[in-house]
């Protein structure tokens, strides 16, 4: 898909500082693999510019004859009616998304794929929001060549699970529930090192106060609902966000892979990129 030059985030056009250095990183990085797929991890709350970004680097990519294919957390949900039963066992469960939803066997063996020397086909889950009055399900996949690279995001794509828990959670975890489903999905999310062990890079999209995805989401939202589609309301949108912070607390999770991350892009409130550090 082609992407218009003034829908480039501010500080991504091809030729800027960021473009250069995610480039340079992925050529580097398929240049000292032969005929094995590099495994590009990408991490970002809502609203920070995960797909944005994937379609970006695809295009730049691309046209630098490095074939490139993107898989999404998403793609990995469980079927719906896998979920059903899942909620069933677990009431909590209330949206796709945390640890427990996804299909981490399935991620697991799509990468394999990508990664033995005799693959020439891959296919790829795809995975449709809309269906079931937006509960959302998995569709047929997507066959395609075996990629150079292959840009996989996710909202905790990398994240590691805590060893210790703090004496006092951060907000919205504030009830005895709300800090028994944070200590189970930190439980849940031990399932998913195996798919993160088999990433060769890792990048973080880290806005300057994680409680901006809160607005970025509203102000999506507002722009769905102007257009007469539905969409959730302010405060909708605000028990939706929180729901995943009491997950997966951003300060908890995303805020230590800042320290360790090979490359760490800054959001500011407007999308302006801030600062942009990377591991030598």
């Amino acid at each position: 898909m082609a992407v218009k030059r003034n829908q480039y985030p501010k500080g991504l056009a091809p030729g800027g500082r960021t473009h250069s250095v995610l480039v340079s990183r992925a050529d580097t990085g398929t240049s000292c693999r032969s005929n094995r797929t590099f495994i590009q991890g990408i991490l970002g709350g809502q609203g920070t510019g995960k797909t944005t970004l994937c379609r970006i680097l695809q295009c730049i990519l691309n046209y630098l004859d490095l074939a490139t294919a993107t898989l999404s957390i998403d793609d990995l949900y469980l079927t719906y009616a896998e979920r059903q039963t899942l909620q069933q066992r677990d009431p909590r469960l209330i949206w796709r998304g945390p640890p427990g939803t996804h299909d981490v066997a399935l991620g697991i063996e799509i990468i394999d794929r990508c990664l033995r020397s005799d693959s020439t086909q891959i296919l790829i889950p795809r995975f449709d929001k809309s269906a079931f009055n937006g509960a959302g399900d998995r569709i047929s996949s997507e066959t395609i060549s075996k990629p150079d690279i292959l840009l996989f995001e996710g909202w905790f794509v990398g994240v590691q699970p805590l060893n210790n828990y703090p004496a006092n959670f951060p907000k919205p975890i504030v009830t005895p529930e709300d800090r028994q489903f944070a200590i189970d999905n930190n439980q849940r999310l031990k399932d998913y090192l195996p798919l993160w062990q088999k990433l060769d890079s890792l990048i973080v999209l880290y806005p300057e106060d994680y409680r901006l995805s809160q607005r970025w989401r509203r102000e999506a939202e507002q722009k769905m609902r102007a257009k007469g589609k539905s969409g959730m309301n302010d405060g909708e949108c605000d028990r939706f966000v929180e729901y995943f912070w009491k997950a997966l607390h951003p300060e908890l999770y995303i805020k230590p892979l800042t320290q360790t991350a090979d490359l760490v892009i800054e959001i500011k409130s407007d999308r302006i990129l801030g600062k942009i550090s990377w591991q030598q």
